[in-house]
């Protein structure tokens, strides 16, 4: 497999149309069109956050399903492999949704792209 896979903050900037999203990854999402990932972890992240309250989206999550389908983006789904990979991976990021994306980065051969400085710490390739 190869493509990106957008963490949570990517693409939510993404589907807000956020400016803080950078103009690299955008040309990233575009050069790589049709296989652009967003994790299941992801919208896990996204449901539990605004749930909390911590987390205002543009429109409905219940839309969100959506906006994957209107830019062209895959879910990707979690698989035990995934799971598997978190157990080796160092405690350089706490975060189990971001450890997720990590693991997930490497079992697919995905380039992640994220603003988070904790991934560069991962051997994924990382891009911002």
């Amino acid at each position: 497999m190869a493509g990106s896979l957008l963490d949570t903050h990517a693409f939510i900037w993404y589907i807000n149309g956020d400016s803080a999203l950078s103009s690299k990854a955008i040309e990233a999402i575009g050069a790589t069109a049709g296989n652009n990932y967003v994790s299941v972890a992801s919208l896990w992240e996204i449901a539990v956050k605004i749930s909390l309250g911590k987390l205002e989206l543009k429109q409905l999550f219940s839309r969100v399903a959506k906006e994957i389908e209107r830019n062209g983006f895959q879910i990707l789904p979690i698989v035990f492999d995934d799971v598997l990979q978190v157990t080796t991976l160092p405690f350089f990021h706490k975060d189990p949704f971001d450890r997720l994306l990590v693991a997930q980065s490497i079992t697919n051969r995905l380039q992640i792209i994220t603003k988070d400085q904790y991934f560069i710490q991962y051997p994924i390739d990382v891009l911002w």
